[in-house]
């Protein structure tokens, strides 16, 4: 199963339409993305890329909207998690190397 992820272009480079790459930011994490199939893309478009090529763009709206939701389920886990948490033990993203 995939998760769509908005992910937002940092750069773009080449100019034939199969050859453009280019990075895609997902939070802190930046990966090499290939965009083929969205060629009209640009820096500071958001795009869902799956294994290692951007097969859609997003508006702003569309982008936000989805980063929220996420957002919301990042903090219910984390709040769940420590609250299933025995005493002692570290919650959610402490204690980890």
């Amino acid at each position: 199963m995939c998760l769509a992820v908005p992910g937002r272009v940092i750069n773009v480079v080449g100019d034939e339409p199969l050859d453009r790459i280019g990075q895609v930011a997902f939070g802190s994490v930046v990966r090499r993305v290939n965009f083929a199939y969205v060629p009209d893309v640009a820096p500071g478009d958001y795009v869902i890329v799956h294994v290692g090529f951007a097969i859609s763009r997003l508006d702003q709206e569309a982008a936000d909207y989805a980063l929220g939701l996420i957002s919301e389920l990042e903090q219910a886990n984390s709040e769940s998690f420590s609250a299933d948490c025995p005493a002692g033990l570290p919650s959610a993203g402490e204690g980890r190397p």
